[in-house]
């Protein structure tokens, strides 16, 4: 018999993993078991079926981001209009126009997307239908192919988590044909010097058929290469992918699952351009990195968040800040407030 010693180290890291899955498989401790008083889940309105002739109706507590009827809650990547066109109830992706985003950001959520490849089909493998659902803005990808009766490597066909995770099944419907995704997304999390605390999930339904059952990500979805997990904001754009295909989309909509909290969005590069500069004397300093505005006031530094086009917050200190267009719409002034009260500060060499 071979004896281990156990020492204080590896006895706290057994009792720490046993504490974890005990937690995550019990109830909630504030509650006593069939609890009168505990409160009844929210009642909503439940989806309708898609047919091939009609979309349904999304549930009465979803977010709906495309219904058919117009781009409005749709730009391209910096933010300007898309180029992609509408159809009759559906919008087609335009070669060369580049991937299309949502302006509202959106972490752990439940996502359903309807698509269709063209039809008669062209092209083979990745050629045929090639377009994605994107969850973490540009990451973490869930393929869109024409896999009906076509070949392909493994991991790329359709509902594959491209490049990692091949679909337990081919659930494919003929070109030409609306399919559906239904995608349960985990957003990954970060500590403060960028480190993974956990990593991306994903669970999707292939036309109502289990084909990621939570499989763990290993960072971003990529081609040629695995990439590593970046550190990131846990909300970020949803966003679908121009492969050079003519792929159309339908009866998108979203449930955001957890805590609810502000909207949040990723505006146009430009119009965050227009905020940055110095204010009050050089007291609030703003300025661009990326897709997000940086806030230094009395030299400590903020990552904002827009929860409008001119408003802004930030998540470690309740600090906001709110831009104020003057008549010709320059941003000479800003509102600013930590925790209570408003105070004003004009752009530095402006009377």
């Amino acid at each position: 018999m071979i004896k281990i010693k156990m020492t204080t180290a590896m006895y706290g890291a057994i009792v720490a993993a046993n504490l974890a899955l005990r937690c995550a498989a019990a109830p909630d401790p504030d509650w006593l078991d069939h609890d009168r008083d505990r409160p009844r889940p929210l009642a909503i309105k439940p989806a309708t079926s898609s047919t091939q002739e009609q979309a349904g109706q999304p549930p009465s507590d979803a977010t709906v981001l495309f219904d058919g009827k117009d781009l409005s809650q749709w730009v391209s990547m910096d933010g300007t209009p898309t180029k992609w066109i509408m159809g009759k109830g559906y919008m087609e992706c335009v070669k060369g126009s580049g991937y299309v985003r949502t302006l509202q950001n959106f972490g752990d959520c439940q996502l359903h997307v309807e698509w269709a490849t063209p039809t008669p089909p062209h092209g083979e493998g990745q050629g045929r239908g090639n377009s994605g659902v994107f969850l973490g803005l540009d990451r973490y990808e869930v393929q869109v192919l024409d896999s009906y009766e076509a070949n392909t490597y493994a991991d790329g066909q359709a509902a594959a988590v491209y490049g990692q995770y091949p679909p337990l099944v081919n659930a494919s419907r003929p070109p030409g044909e609306w399919q559906f995704y239904d995608i349960i997304y985990t957003a990954p999390r970060f500590d403060a010097e960028g480190k993974v605390k956990s990593p991306a999930r994903l669970t999707v339904f292939h036309n109502g058929v289990l084909v990621q059952n939570n499989v763990e990500l290993t960072g971003p979805t990529s081609w040629l290469e695995r990439a590593p997990y970046q550190p990131h904001p846990e909300k970020q754009p949803i966003s679908l992918q121009d492969h050079g295909n003519p792929v159309r989309f339908r009866n998108i909509w979203v449930r955001e699952l957890g805590k609810p909290g502000r909207k949040e969005f990723t505006l146009a590069e430009k119009l965050l351009d227009t905020y940055c500069g110095k204010y009050g004397n050089g007291d609030i300093e703003v300025s661009r990195e990326d897709r997000q505005l940086v806030a230094r006031k009395s030299g400590v530094r903020f990552v904002m968040f827009a929860e409008s086009p001119t408003k802004f917050f930030a998540k470690t200190t309740d600090f906001r800040l709110e831009f104020m267009p003057d008549s010709d719409s320059q941003v000479n002034k800003v509102i600013w407030s930590v925790g209570e009260g408003a105070n004003e500060a004009k752009r530095d060499g402006k009377k």
